[in-house]
C-alpha cells in the first residue's frame, strides 16, 4: 500500500516536543519513550533491509519498525481486493433442518469474497459472522474490498447498503433464473466449495467454530499463494508474518471469547494486519 500523506509519526516529529514541555507536569519517561520510538519508526535510524524482486529485479529499502506495542504504525492495512468482487456466505456444520432462510443454531456462517481475474479467480478473504445482516455483513465488505470496487451478489436484503458505502452494486437475483447460483457467481462458490473440500479432507471436519478463523486464515494464505513459483518465498511471507503478527497466548487460543483472550498481548513486529492472509 501507498504510504498516506501524513502519518502519526509526522505529527509527533513536528509538534512532539513541544507538547512534552507544555505536558511535564503529568507526563513521564516512559511517555517520552513511546514518542521518541514513533518518531523512528521505519527511519534510517533504525536501520532496515533491501528488497529485491525476483521477476524484475527491482530493488526497494524497508526500514525496521521500532516495534512498540503503543506505535500505530505496527499495524498497517493490507491491500483490499479492487475490480468485480463476488461476495455470498455460506454454511460451514452439518445438516440443520426446520429452520427458515438463513437462520442456524449449531452451524458456523461464513462469508466470503473472491476477486475476479478473467474467468479465473483472484485474491479471496472471508470471515465467520454472526448472522447475515448488513450489521454483519457490510463491516467485511469494507475491511476486504476497494471502494469504487463492483460488488456482485445475490439479492440478499443484507447487501442493499453496498452502493450508500462507496461501491457499485451488480445483483444477480436468483429466484426463476435456470442458470443455478454457482453459475451466477461461479468464483465464490468454487471459492466455497474448495474451503469445505478442505475441511473435510485435510480436517476431516474436526474444526470447532471457536477455532474456524484460524483455519479460514490458514486457507486464505494457502489460496492466495497457490500460483507462487518461489517456494522459498512463500516460507520467507510465512515466518515474516509470524513475527509481524501478536503474539498468542494458549489460553487465548483455547478459551478465545473469554475477557482475558480479549486483552490486547504486546505487539512484536511491524508488517501486517492481525492474522493476514492476502
Amino acid at each position: 500500500m501507498n504510504r498516506p500523506p501524513l502519518e502519526v509519526a509526522d505529527i509527533v516529529r513536528c509538534a512532539g516536543q513541544s507538547f512534552v514541555e507544555r505536558s511535564h507536569k503529568w507526563i513521564n519517561g516512559q511517555h517520552e519513550k513511546v514518542l521518541l520510538a514513533i518518531t523512528r519508526c521505519r527511519t534510517a535510524a533504525l536501520g532496515g533491509h533491501r528488497d529485491q524482486c525476483a521477476d524484475c529485479g527491482h530493488t526497494a529499502i524497508s526500514y525496521n519498525s521500532c516495534r512498540n506495542r503503543h506505535c500505530p504504525m505496527v499495524r498497517p492495512g493490507r491491500d483490499l481486493l479492487t475490480g468485480r468482487v463476488e461476495v455470498d456466505e455460506c454454511y460451514v456444520g452439518g445438516l440443520e433442518e426446520g429452520l427458515p432462510g438463513r437462520l442456524n443454531l449449531d452451524k458456523a456462517l461464513i462469508v466470503v469474497a473472491a476477486q475476479e481475474d478473467g474467468p479465473g479467480i483472484g485474491r479471496i478473504r472471508m470471515r465467520q459472522i454472526v448472522d447475515a445482516s448488513a450489521a454483519s455483513l457490510m463491516p467485511f465488505v469494507q475491511h476486504s474490498v476497494e471502494p469504487g470496487s463492483v460488488i456482485h451478489t445475490d439479492g440478499w436484503l443484507g447487501y442493499l447498503p453496498v452502493e450508500s458505502k462507496g461501491y457499485q452494486h451488480e445483483v444477480a437475483f436468483l429466484k426463476g433464473k435456470e442458470k443455478t447460483p454457482s453459475e451466477l457467481m461461479p468464483r465464490v462458490h468454487l471459492a466455497i466449495s474448495l474451503l469445505k473440500r478442505w475441511l473435510m479432507g485435510t480436517h476431516q471436519g474436526a474444526v470447532s467454530h471457536k477455532h474456524l478463523d484460524y483455519y479460514l486464515d490458514e486457507f486464505t494464505f494457502r489460496f492466495n499463494r497457490r500460483r507462487s513459483k518461489s517456494r522459498g518465498k512463500l516460507f520467507f511471507r510465512l515466518a515474516q508474518q509470524a513475527v509481524a503478527v501478536d503474539p498468542v497466548t494458549r489460553h487465548r487460543i483455547v478459551h478465545p471469547t473469554s475477557a482475558k483472550a480479549k486483552a490486547k498481548p504486546q505487539s512484536v513486529g511491524s508488517w501486517w494486519v492481525k492474522r493476514i492472509p492476502t
